[in-house]
C-alpha cells in the first residue's frame, strides 16, 4: 500500500521549496537607487545590512508587525531604512520614499521569484488525487494575495488554503502553525497529513512533533543535507522525487519509518 492512500493532506513550504528568488537582493536595491538617479549601492554592504535589519525587525516586531498591529508597509519600510542605513546610505525621507516605493513594489510582484518547473504539476497532481493541499509560510499577506497569483500558484487550483505568518501571528518554527494547518484542512489527524519543506528547524522538526509526516527538499545542495539524512528525515532532490515516492506500492519499512 502507497503511502498516497494513508493521507488527506499535503502541505508545503513557500520559497525554497515552490519558489526561489531570482537575482540578489542588491539588484533590486540598485534598480531603485538608478531609478531616482542615485549611484547603485554596494551589493555586499547591503546585504549585510539587509540580514541585520530584518533580523532586528523580526525579533522586535515578528510576523511582519501583527501583534503591534503595524501595517505591512511600515513593517518593511523601516527595514529597507534600516538596511541602507547599516550599509552606509542615509538617504533624505523624499529620496529614500521614492527609492522604497519602488523596492516595496519590486518585492510584491512577480518580478524577483521564480516558480520551479515540478511545483505546479505536483500540486495539481495532488489535488487530482484528493488531497486538500495547504501552504505553510513565513511570510507576508501579498504572498497569499498578490506574489503567488501573479507566479500562477492560484488559489482553487494549486492549493486549497495558506497559513501565512503575517496573518496568523505565529510563524515557523513555532508548532502552532502546523496545527492551525491542520484546522484549516477540516481538523484532520496529524497522521493524515504530510509536510514538504526545505528546512530542518522550521520544516520537519515542527512538523513531526506535531505528529504529521515530514519529508525535506534538497534543491540547493545544502552542506547539511547529510546531517538531516543522519538525523532520520527523508531528503528528496525535488517534487518529483516526491510525487514517486507517495506513489510507490513498495514503501520500505525504514522509508516509512523515517515519514513518521
Amino acid at each position: 500500500m502507497s503511502l498516497l492512500s494513508k493521507l488527506r493532506c499535503i502541505t508545503v513550504d513557500v520559497t525554497g521549496t515552490l519558489i526561489a528568488y531570482k537575482g540578489e537582493l542588491g539588484d533590486y536595491y540598485c534598480m531603485a537607487a538608478k531609478s531616482v538617479g542615485l549611484p547603485c549601492p554596494d551589493y555586499k554592504r547591503v546585504h549585510e545590512g539587509f540580514k541585520f535589519a530584518y533580523t532586528e525587525m523580526a525579533r522586535e516586531y515578528s510576523c511582519f508587525g501583527h501583534a503591534a498591529k503595524m501595517p505591512n508597509i511600515v513593517w518593511w519600510k523601516t527595514c529597507v531604512r534600516n538596511s541602507f542605513v547599516r550599509a552606509g546610505y542615509d538617504y533624505d525621507e523624499e529620496t529614500f520614499e521614492k527609492v522604497f516605493r519602488r523596492i516595496y513594489a519590486s518585492f510584491g510582484s512577480s518580478a524577483p521569484y521564480s516558480v520551479f518547473p515540478d511545483s505546479r504539476p505536483f500540486l495539481r497532481w495532488a489535488r487530482e488525487k484528493g488531497l486538500t493541499v495547504g501552504i505553510i509560510s513565513n511570510a507576508e499577506y501579498r504572498y497569499q494575495d498578490v506574489i503567488l497569483p501573479a507566479l500562477g500558484l492560484n488559489q482553487g487550483s494549486e492549493w486549497d488554503f495558506g497559513v501565512f505568518s503575517g496573518l496568523e501571528g505565529v510563524e515557523k518554527p513555532d508548532p502552532k502553525i502546523y496545527q492551525i494547518a491542520l484546522e484549516r484542512a477540516g481538523n484532520i489527524a496529524p497522521e493524515e497529513a504530510l509536510h514538504i519543506g526545505d528546512s530542518m528547524r522550521q520544516d520537519y522538526v515542527p512538523a513531526k512533533s506535531v505528529g504529521m509526516h515530514a519529508l525535506l527538499l534538497d534543491r540547493f545542495k545544502a552542506p547539511n543535507a547529510k546531517e538531516w539524512e543522519k538525523s532520520g528525515a527523508i531528503v528528496l532532490p525535488d517534487l518529483v522525487a516526491v510525487q514517486e515516492l507517495l506513489s510507490s506500492e513498495k514503501l520500505t519499512t525504514d522509508l516509512y519509518t523515517s515519514l513518521c
